[in-house]
C-alpha cells in the first residue's frame, strides 16, 4: 500500500451580504465570506491536501475562479482519502458548536467514517487580519492511501 500527505491552506474575507459556510455547513452569522465559489475554507483546504498528496498541483489550478465551466468537476487518480485534520482560524463565530454537524458531512463527501475527519478550531488571540475579525482562514492535512 502507497501513502501520500498533503497539506493545504485557504483563506477569505469576511462581507455583508453573503452566507457563511465552512466545512459544509451554513453557520448563522451577520457576514459571510467572499469568493468565487461557496468560500468554504475549511473544504477548499481539504481539497488543497488531497490534491497535494496525489501531486495534482491546486485547487486553483484544476478549478479556475475565472472560468465557470471548471464547476463540480471531479479529478482522480486512484487513491482513497484516509483521513483529514483541519484546522479553522476565526475569532468570531465560535466554530465548536458546529464541528460535529462539519465531520457528518465531509465523512458523507468523502465516503470515509466519521472517525477520520478531524476538524478543530482556534483563534489568533485578536491579532492579524482574523483577530480584526477581517477573513476566516482553515489549514488542511489529508493522508492519501493506494493498494497497489
Amino acid at each position: 500500500m502507497t501513502f501520500r500527505v498533503g497539506m493545504g491552506f485557504d483563506v477569505h474575507r469576511l462581507v455583508e451580504n453573503r452566507d457563511l459556510w465552512i466545512g459544509g455547513v451554513k453557520i448563522p452569522f451577520e457576514k459571510g465570506l467572499d469568493g468565487h465559489s461557496d468560500a468554504d475554507v475549511a473544504i477548499h483546504a481539504i481539497c488543497d491536501a488531497i490534491l497535494g498528496a496525489a501531486n495534482m498541483r491546486d485547487i486553483g489550478f484544476h478549478f479556475s475562479d475565472k472560468d465557470p465551466k471548471f464547476k463540480n468537476i471531479d479529478a482522480q487518480k486512484g487513491y482513497k482519502v484516509g483521513n483529514v485534520d483541519v484546522t479553522i482560524c476565526a475569532e468570531y463565530p465560535k466554530m465548536n458548536p458546529h464541528i460535529p454537524d462539519m465531520c457528518k458531512v465531509l465523512s458523507t463527501v468523502m465516503e470515509i467514517d466519521i472517525d477520520a475527519v478531524s476538524i478543530k478550531a482556534t483563534t489568533t488571540e485578536r491579532l492579524g487580519f482574523t483577530g480584526r475579525m477581517e477573513g476566516i482562514s482553515a489549514y488542511a492535512v489529508a493522508l492519501l492511501e493506494r493498494n497497489q
